[in-house]
């Protein structure tokens, strides 16, 4: 196993992340816990220390199935990261409450790493607002020593990292991005790391195989790799990315079965890191996958002006190019619960003023359209 160095203390490069444990009959709140603790058990032998649950996962049992997994062995042979659920608005003003209960949930007297939960356009308001506290109880927690290490974790733009940063960047020890070769650009995670960067924050990944997307990958992809490192396995592929990214320390991977934990783990005896021409050639391998199904918005705001309804056009059209690419997913219409209903798809009138002036000569109309369509559903 390949350790980071992160504030004199060794994490394993690749973390056990709990929220695609194996489940019962299809059930997501019924995991198969025999199931997860045999991988549990396979990871601590193997040399994986760092563990990561949440609140919300597996309809909130993943907690206690983590805690009760973990349990066996000695507190000091483990590294526990938890998070406040701040992705539900009706949290806010519960933090002491669910703190205090993750800690009995996970059978610990303290979280070495603990999260400000998915920073976004959605909540960032209420995680900035001092009436909830939640900085100043997470705080107060920290120097009590039941939180160890307190960073953030988000899947909001640069725009809302750094207004959270310029808040709290002084006190925050890490955070996690989704970060993977497709969103190096698609989602700006460039971007997101560099923004970190500047502000000395190591990272840490979550969705490094893109919800599985990653790991499989269709015949004519494959060759194009294939023709790089024929003996590199596809999955490795998005690992050996990260691996090639200085600032990152611990690389979260969700395991569903006991295959594959065994294979990510092999993947993380040795690195890998690219070289320049393999670099090259995965990035161009992503743009083609995602120019697949988006809209070639260069985001140039000639459309904006020409708006009658005053809609944010290119923010609005790159949420539509991650829906249709993820097919669904939570991150669009995340972001536009902060969007007014006037600002929304939906307010187009399909007037066509900014077709008239798109120099990619897109259907925004009808893009808006089958957007709004798409979020009904």
């Amino acid at each position: 196993m390949i350790y980071k160095s992160f504030q004199n203390q060794k994490l394993s490069a690749l973390g056990l992340g709990t929220m695609r444990l194996p489940v019962l009959e299809g059930d997501d709140a019924r995991v198969d816990e025999a199931q997860a603790e045999q991988m549990f058990d396979y990871a601590m032998a193997q040399g994986v220390n760092y563990y990561d649950t949440a609140w919300g996962y597996h309809g909130g049992n993943s907690e206690l199935v983590t805690g009760r997994c973990l349990a066996k062995y000695p507190r000091e042979s483990f590294y526990l990261a938890d998070k406040f659920p701040g992705y539900d608005l009706s949290n806010m003003d519960k933090v002491e409450q669910i703190f205090e209960e993750q800690l009995k949930k996970c059978q610990v007297g303290y979280f070495d790493f603990y999260l400000f939960h998915n920073v976004c356009e959605m909540n960032i308001d209420a995680y900035l607002d001092p009436k909830y506290g939640i900085h100043d109880y997470l705080m107060k927690q920290k120097q009590n020593g039941r939180i160890r290490h307190l960073g953030f974790s988000a899947h909001g733009s640069v725009a809302v990292m750094k207004r959270f940063l310029e808040a709290y960047g002084k006190d925050m020890e890490f955070c996690q991005i989704q970060l993977n070769y497709l969103d190096w650009e698609f989602q700006d995670a460039k971007g997101k790391v560099e923004l970190l960067q500047e502000y000395g924050i190591p990272v840490w990944v979550m969705e490094p195989l893109r919800g599985g997307r990653l790991a499989s990958l269709s015949e004519e992809e494959q060759t194009v790799l294939k023709k790089l490192r024929p003996e590199e396995e596809i999955p490795a592929w998005a690992f050996r990315f990260l691996q090639s990214i200085p600032s990152v320390t611990v690389v979260l991977s969700g395991m569903s079965n006991m295959e594959q934990t065994k294979a990510n783990i092999h993947t993380f005896e040795e690195e890998k890191p690219l070289n320049e021409e393999e670099m090259k050639g995965l990035l161009n391998l992503a743009g083609e996958m995602t120019q697949k199904t988006s809209l070639p918005c260069t985001a140039c705001h000639y459309c904006v002006s020409h708006c009658p309804q005053g809609l944010d056009i290119p923010g609005l059209l790159a949420l539509y190019n991650e829906h249709c690419f993820t097919g669904g997913g939570f991150i669009a219409p995340m972001a536009l619960q902060a969007v007014p209903e006037a600002k929304q798809p939906s307010a187009c009138l399909g007037c066509r003023s900014c077709e008239a002036v798109c120099p990619q000569q897109i259907k925004i109309s009808e893009a808006m359209a089958d957007f709004a369509e798409k979020l009904k559903g």
